[in-house]
């Protein structure tokens, strides 16, 4: 095994795992649920399997510098594997495993990747569909074998054989694989990320061993995070959050990361392992906080009158108790009273309870889903940070969570707002270069050594960043006053029934948005009113929703009256979208952020219809299943004028 000099401290990835494998051999690394029971790796064993992947990669002809694919549900030979290909010199290319085919053949030609280790067949049978395409791929392996036993093609190989090859290839040369780790150095590349694609063709973001060591030792000291920590790896192996928080901070802090078994056992799971230390999007707290009001309408009266006055009491007192601030002796008393009825099974039920720390990024959260969690005492905060600077910009110090703000900058971190109001950031956790795309980086990288976020924001008077929208998005109506739509989305996705909404108002006169509607809350809803659908196209057509949907536009309004600045933002027209955003319409990126440019277009005829004041409109729409096959989905959209209210610049109507 590699041996790290006394007194050194670990610089790459694989150094840290063989120093893990030394100091804390015999503790637990690795866990993944298969078949209902819960499989362990120790630190020792995780060492073994990397050192064995990494001689098999070399036995096949992986070399310094080549780029390997990696695809699939979190496991923990996916891990491994990035590990192996980092003891050689290699760059691993983690892509999202929900993507199609076509969407995974430009980062693969991109990458231009000669190796790929994917999950299953499903994975396996993606490649093939395009492998007439990459003329430089020469080795797939696989790791789940279910299904695999008729596949002959010569150039893919069951990951086993690669670990038995490797171990073999270890016997016989037993100082190649040190030599290989020794030579490596923190300012290699040791991932290469994709962008999202957003506005336009994803890029590969190459980061250094030291940028991400620099941002996840940061965070760990940050939080005081320990080699005690439990945390669940769910969230897509492609994305910067999940390389942070379940790769990176796992090797600099030591603890254990947490495989479930599928997507749809993940809350189980957590409820099983019960996590310290938590991570997901606004988007999965917002798809828990909705899953139990739904369970709350479903409940006896007695349990909801509780639910609702404890909840009350939390509303009031809960984030402040958490913080350790003073808080009135009778307010205390029934907070603590509220733990024992209400929070304490809540949080069980959610898989919570033991959470120490728990992060969300990635878009902003809402300020009233934010105080629920932190309300019924969950130490949730808020970070910021992009896939260019290892997800690691802002954090928020225990003691000083705003709703409204990300926090102050990270340890090591500088950040400047420019004169137009973008956010620039500086420090040892930024990209090494966009691949292949020098004007790119020379784009995003100003004189001063500053990336430039694309961001806007500002500071407040004790030094917490304000992030206000997407510097591009932010816009102005035609009376010249500030149009943020990302702000307005936001407060419009805090409400249960909204999944998804887009708003415009750039150059025009007023606001209108499009709603998608959460189908599992409004459809709950409507069934306890006796209100009948055939699905989402008939459910988003029924009067009762609109009207639905018009209450909770009402209440943004009057909350935007309020907020100088934005108050001439209120929405005065919606209609709701006949279909879901999908990111297999291309509507939606992989990480759920709709790629507004490409709907303002697509659907150009219903903005139209918006601001002519037209009452319906018709649209027939193309869309992709999940098999690949293509269908069009075709409604006849009502159009609702939403009631404003007076602001300090305008009367409302």
């Amino acid at each position: 095994m590699p041996e790290i000099a006394s007194g050194q401290v670990p610089d790459t990835f694989p150094r840290l795992l063989f120093h893990h494998a030394e100091v804390r051999a015999g503790s637990t690394a690795m866990r993944e649920k298969d078949l209902g029971i819960w499989q362990c790796w120790t630190w020792r064993d995780v060492a073994e399997h990397v050192r064995a992947l990494a001689a098999g990669l070399a036995e096949m002809g992986f070399r310094r510098g080549d780029h390997l694919a990696i695809v699939g549900d979190n496991r923990p030979r996916l891990y491994m594997m990035m590990a192996a290909a980092q003891c050689l010199g290699g760059v691993p290319v983690p892509l999202y495993q929900d993507a199609v085919a076509s969407e995974m053949l430009f980062a693969l030609v991109d990458a231009g990747a000669r190796f790929a280790f994917v999950e299953n067949q499903e994975q396996v049978d993606k490649i093939l569909e395009i492998r007439e395409q990459l003329p430089e791929l020469v080795h797939l392996f696989y790791d789940d074998p279910r299904g695999m036993r008729h596949y002959t093609q010569p150039f893919i190989h069951d990951v086993r054989e690669l670990i038995e090859m490797g171990r073999i290839h270890n016997r016989n040369h037993p100082d190649f694989l040190p030599e290989q780790v020794a030579a490596g150095r923190a300012d290699e590349v040791g991932v290469m990320l994709y962008t999202s694609g957003t506005t336009g063709r994803p890029k590969g973001v190459r980061l250094t061993h030291g940028a991400f060591i620099a941002a996840a030792r940061g965070g760990a000291d940050f939080d005081r995070l320990t080699a005690d920590e439990d945390i669940l790896s769910y969230l897509p192996m492609a994305w910067v959050g999940d390389h942070l928080f379940s790769f990176a901070q796992a090797l600099v802090a030591g603890f254990t990361i947490n495989c479930p078994e599928s997507a749809e056992t993940v809350m189980a799971d957590m409820r099983e392992i019960g996590p310290t230390y938590y991570f997901a999007p606004p988007r999965v707290f917002e798809n828990l906080l909705t899953q139990v009001m739904i369970r709350m309408d479903d409940a006896g009266i007695v349990k909801q009158r509780m639910f609702h006055f404890f909840m009350a009491v939390a509303r009031r007192c809960g984030a402040e108790i958490l913080d350790r601030r003073p808080v009135a002796a009778g307010d205390r008393l029934l907070y603590a009273l509220g733990n024992l009825l209400v929070y304490g099974p809540l949080k069980n039920v959610l898989g919570m309870s033991r959470i120490r720390v728990a992060y969300t990024a990635g878009a902003a959260i809402g300020p009233d889903l934010f105080r629920f969690y932190r309300s019924i005492g969950i130490n949730l905060k808020q970070l910021y940070g992009q896939t260019e600077t290892c997800a690691y910009v802002c954090l928020q110090p225990d003691g000083e969570i705003r709703f409204d703000s990300v926090g102050k900058p990270a340890p090591g971190v500088e950040v400047r707002i420019a004169g137009n109001g973008e956010i620039l950031v500086r420090g040892p956790m930024l990209l090494n270069e966009y691949y292949r795309r020098p004007d790119a980086t020379a784009e995003a990288i100003n004189d001063e050594g500053y990336f430039m976020t694309g961001d806007a924001g500002l500071f407040d008077d004790d030094g917490h960043l304000k992030i206000i929208d997407r510097a591009k998005d932010v816009g102005r109506l035609a009376n010249g006053a500030m149009f943020a739509p990302n702000y307005i989305e936001n407060k419009l996705k805090f409400f249960p029934h909204v999944k998804e909404a887009v708003a415009f108002g750039n150059g025009r006169e007023m606001v209108c948005a499009f709603i998608n509607i959460d189908v599992g809350a409004v459809g709950n809803w409507a069934e306890r009113r006796g209100i009948a659908y055939s699905g989402y196209t008939d459910l988003a057509a029924k009067p009762e929703v609109h009207e639905l949907v018009r209450e909770c536009i009402e209440r943004v309004n009057g909350e935007l009256a309020s907020e100088g600045a934005l108050a001439d933002s209120q929405v005065h027209r919606f209609l709701i979208l006949h279909k879901e955003l999908d990111p297999d319409d291309d509507e939606l990126t992989r990480t759920r952020k709709v790629r507004r440019n490409f709907v303002a277009e697509k659907y150009a005829v219903l903005i139209d219809a918006l601001y002519s004041g037209s009452a319906s409109q018709f649209i027939e729409t193309a869309v992709r299943f999940e098999d690949g096959r293509q269908g069009k989905v075709a409604a006849d959209l009502a159009i609702r004028d939403v009631k404003t209210f007076a602001s300090s610049a305008r009367s409302g109507r």
